[in-house]
């Protein structure tokens, strides 16, 4: 399936194949500058003195802070300027203080860098979301997002090994190296091949009242409000198992050599789940799968919350029942994403960015307190997610409780336009 030309854009659309590709790329930016550094942390701390091992943590955090900052300021500017040129300043930008943060003489240098990069890179995250927006709906959004999330998934399992293989030949200041040339890759890429999508009709101003109307309307919109908030609690499960799985692994389970195998079996079916969303959610409805993912979401981790309660946790346990819980997790992120951004298409670049916000400071406000009741077991992990995937359920049925479970409604296949 190739994309028509609309008045939207030019004649260099790239298939649909490209495109998801070449979203899974940009979004693919931020995940691999956040764990293609954690081998390096050690040798880090080492070259710029800093005693304190947990100080290291804030190459990470900052990025993540950077990211959390700056997603309202990108969907407003999108909506005005298109997504082309804003995605293009984005990237370059991101560019520039990858660069910086390889030549920092100081931490706190190369902090201040970090930050900026995430700053920079939470572009991606709310126009990868905003173009699809524009071309698709419904399940033919929900099957391009499943496939862009599929490749995605892929590169937590292998950027920490691509960072360990640069440190082996390089020092540590060689991954920033390569994460500009990543970027830059990605902007010759996309400035070539990507075209607007965004409609001349659905162009903003960027007063303030105008973009305070569209944020207001996204949180106000029923659909849009009641997912995004699902979406918040679901990722806030998320947020908690990357920031546990470390311990949980070292401290629990005493098996810190299993560390790597443990990433890659519990995203596996992350990503397998992903691709099979691709494929049946025109067959059985965004509704449908979606909501039956949430529901297998919070039965799986209610189950394995009450394996721990009862003595019977295991690392083998863990990996399988947490493997199927994220697989759950890539069912009901895709497709809440999707029926969150449902109503959403003249202001998509704005509602991504409130809705990217809600999701991402939400979560990782709930995945941090979730963290910080680590108390040598997995036991406070495993009931934490369990009442997110609780809640999430919760409010995703009282968002549309007439349209539980409900069938597809439509299917094009095209692109709006």
């Amino acid at each position: 399936m190739a994309f028509e030309t609309t008045p939207a854009a030019d004649c260099r659309r790239p298939g649909t194949r490209e495109m998801t590709a070449l979203l899974a790329g940009l979004m693919a930016l931020n995940a691999f500058a956040i764990d293609a550094m954690i081998p390096a942390l050690p040798e880090i701390g080492r070259s710029l003195d800093v005693a304190e091992e947990n100080q290291r943590q804030l190459v990470v955090i900052a990025y993540m802070l950077g990211f959390g900052s700056t997603q309202l300021i990108w969907g407003p500017l999108a909506d005005r300027f298109g997504r082309k040129p804003v995605l293009a300043i984005g990237i370059a930008l991101y560019c520039a203080f990858a660069l910086l943060c390889g030549v920092a003489g100081s931490f706190t240098l190369l902090i201040a860098g970090r930050a900026a990069m995430g700053a920079s890179a939470a572009v991606t995250r709310v126009l990868v979301v905003a173009m699809v927006r524009d071309l698709f709906e419904a399940e033919a959004m929900a099957r391009v997002m499943s496939l862009v999330f599929m490749v995605f998934m892929l590169v937590p399992v292998l950027a920490p090994s691509i960072g360990q293989l640069i440190l082996l030949f390089a020092p540590w200041r060689a991954i920033f190296l390569v994460l500009a040339g990543f970027g830059a890759t990605m902007f010759l890429w996309s400035w070539l091949r990507l075209p607007e999508t965004l409609r001349p009709e659905y162009r903003r101003s960027l007063a303030w009242r105008e973009i305070g109307a569209a944020a207001w309307e996204t949180m106000r919109e029923p659909q849009s409000r009641g997912y995004t908030l699902a979406l918040a609690v679901t990722f806030g499960a998320l947020t908690a198992y990357i920031a546990s799985v470390q311990q949980i692994v070292f401290d629990v389970f005493r098996s810190p050599g299993a560390i790597g195998w443990v990433f890659a079996a519990v995203a596996a079916p992350m990503g397998l789940a992903s691709w099979t969303n691709s494929r049946v959610v025109g067959r059985y409805g965004l509704r449908r799968v979606g909501h039956l993912g949430a529901l297998g979401f919070m039965i799986v981790t209610a189950v394995h919350a009450a394996i721990a309660l009862a003595g019977h946790e295991s690392l083998p346990v863990f990996v399988v029942l947490q493997g199927v819980a994220m697989a759950c997790f890539a069912f009901t992120s895709s497709n809440l994403g999707t029926l969150a951004m449902e109503h959403m298409g003249p202001i998509a670049g704005t509602a991504s960015s409130v809705q990217g916000v809600v999701g991402t400071i939400g979560g990782a406000v709930i995945g941090l307190l979730i963290g910080q009741a680590f108390n040598g077991t997995a036991t406070p992990f495993l009931v934490g997610v369990a009442a997110c995937a609780a809640l999430a359920f919760l409010t995703m049925a009282l968002t549309e409780p007439k349209q539980l479970f409900a069938p597809i409604r439509i299917d094009t296949g095209q692109p709006i336009g």
